[in-house]
């Protein structure tokens, strides 16, 4: 089974996924007239909560929204994924990870726009938001189909599975491994029982609960994990621009991977930036449209900030931490561990239990995010009243990836982005002359006040 899982993978991130993503975030941001690149000072304004409005439709405030989003976001992507990225397609794959970001960006602005542009109801009532709600509402009925297959991939690839699988890893390593209590497989089940235990203390409480607890730790954990990396990048600054050198002309020649494949780096960049900021994918926007704006423009432009802060900044510091102490070339170490033995040559002694508080936290941030992603999905296909069951499912699963292998874990979660992010482009390309009309309303009265 775990075969066809990373054949498919393998296959759907091929050709498709690259034009789908890239290509059609391209074709975004020049729909956009670059409103990513004009409009990044008014979207950081918008922060500062001047224009929330208390009453507005919706559950959090679009700060709350974007800490949820960039709690799922800003992660185990950031750490493992750029990891598994150099190793599977060298530096030059952070390159094309830059790219997608940029690209990124003008896709969360239109998805996220719209997330709140076409709201719907759930079968109790509660405004809700997401490219299910956005493909029914603003295409009608007769494209349903697309939110059923959109959803039925959520269930599935919004498992906290990886998370629990890298955060089992580091556990191990630091603390279990050092000091002989690491027993194998029975080792692997404790740990997921435990982080099955505290997710469900949070999960269980709804999104008010979840977006509390991110909005505190996502400031936190951002803060520690940049102070830290910034020092190592800081040790070695004399090789900061022979290592962007590097990431710059690796992605056109492919000279540090096997077999030299310029292709392979791309598609590499681009499947580990989908899985670290999911612009396209269809995730943020459930999280945006829960938040209490009026204005879908502005939604759409404090959620493009996401893909900034997680892959241009966040990943691209996990780059040159891992480049710069020399690690991906003299290692087998894959996914966390890579980074893990970064930080042990970097700061010795202290700077593997930085990083692992780091992980835990990113971890469990992830977590409860997703599960709330999971849980609007199975409400949409088998209504809100029974929604509440996906969270057993889903704290099960937590299980299942802490003893499950890395291979797998990714491939499944990977493949299942790929089906989601299908029926979001479609309804993204379909309706995203409404959001240009909207953005021109917009900073049309902005200009005007």
């Amino acid at each position: 089974m775990g075969e066809y899982i990373i054949s498919f993978a393998n296959w759907i991130w091929g050709t498709p996924m690259l034009v789908i993503l890239m290509g059609g975030g391209m074709i975004l941001l020049v729909h956009s007239g670059f409103v990513p690149f004009r409009k990044i000072g008014h979207a950081i304004g918008l922060l500062s909560g001047k224009y929330d409005d208390s009453l507005a439709p919706g559950q959090i405030s679009s700060f709350q929204a974007l800490s949820a989003a960039i709690a799922a976001t800003v992660g185990l992507g950031n750490i493992s994924g750029v990891a598994i990225a150099i190793n599977m397609g060298g530096p030059g794959a952070i390159f094309w990870m830059w790219v997608s970001a940029f690209v990124g960006m003008a896709t969360k602005f239109y998805t996220c726009s719209l997330a709140i542009m076409f709201r719907g109801k759930d079968s109790e009532g509660q405004i809700q938001g997401g490219p299910m709600y956005v493909i029914e509402e603003g295409m009608g009925k007769k494209w349903k189909f697309l939110s059923i297959i959109f959803c039925g991939a959520g269930i599935l690839g919004l498992l906290a599975i990886f998370q629990a699988n890298q955060l089992t890893a580091v556990l191990r390593t630091v603390i279990l491994e050092p000091a002989g209590l690491d027993e194998g497989d029975k080792t692997r089940w404790i740990i997921g029982i435990t982080m099955m235990v505290l997710v469900a203390i949070v999960i269980l409480g709804g999104i008010k609960r979840i977006a509390a607890v991110a909005s505190k730790m996502v400031p936190f954990m951002v803060a520690l994990y940049f102070v830290t990396v910034i020092i190592i990048v800081f040790k070695y600054i004399g090789d900061v621009p022979e290592m962007l050198l590097t990431i710059v002309t690796d992605a056109f020649t492919g000279e540090a991977m096997a077999g030299g494949a310029v292709g392979t780096v791309i598609i590499v960049g681009a499947r580990r930036a989908a899985f670290s900021n999911e612009a396209g994918i269809g995730t943020a926007p459930m999280v945006h449209g829960a938040s209490k704006n009026n204005e879908p423009i502005r939604e759409g432009l404090i959620a493009m900030l996401g893909p900034f802060i997680d892959t241009v900044v966040v990943c691209t510091l996990t780059a040159l931490v891992i480049m710069l102490t020399g690690v991906w070339e003299s290692t087998e170490k894959d996914g966390v561990r890579l980074t893990l033995a970064a930080f042990d040559m970097a700061l010795p002694y202290y700077g593997r239990y930085l990083l692992m508080i780091a992980v835990l936290v990113f971890a469990l941030s992830t977590m409860f995010t997703y599960s709330y992603y999971g849980h609007k999905c199975f409400g949409y296909l088998f209504g809100a009243k029974r929604a509440d069951y996906y969270n057993y499912f889903y704290l099960i699963t937590i299980v299942a990836g802490a003893v499950a292998s890395l291979d797998v874990v990714v491939s499944l979660v990977d493949g299942m982005y790929a089906i989601m992010a299908v029926p979001t482009m479609i309804s993204t390309f379909y309706l995203a002359p409404k959001v240009r009309v909207a953005m021109k309303d917009y900073f049309h009265r902005m200009k005007n006040t």
